[in-house]
């Protein structure tokens, strides 16, 4: 089972929104995983944030947890990614 599904499932349908919540306070997210590293989640993640795809499975479970509806990416900028996935925790966490 992809944990990553937990919040991308609502998250992605609603990218709009989330879109704009994660541009409007991109120095204030990390990114970060509920269990051990898995590259269908990463996949799904990298997907989700980083590429404007529309109405994709937001699980590789034929049918997730707790429904099968689909998600769209967000097509973050290369800016926010950065922060995201690595500025944010470099400023905050002791090294």
């Amino acid at each position: 089972m992809a944990r990553a599904g937990g919040r991308l499932r609502e998250l992605g349908r609603q990218p709009d929104t989330t879109q704009r919540f994660l541009l409007r306070h991109a120095d204030r997210i990390l990114f970060g995983l509920d269990a051990g590293p898995s590259l269908d989640d990463y996949r799904i993640v990298y997907r989700f944030l980083e590429t404007d795809d529309a109405y994709f499975d937001y699980s590789p479970d034929p049918i997730p947890p707790p429904g099968h509806w689909r998600i769209y990416g967000l097509g973050l900028p290369h800016d926010v990614l950065k922060q995201v996935y690595h500025d944010n925790a470099q400023r905050i966490l002791p090294s």
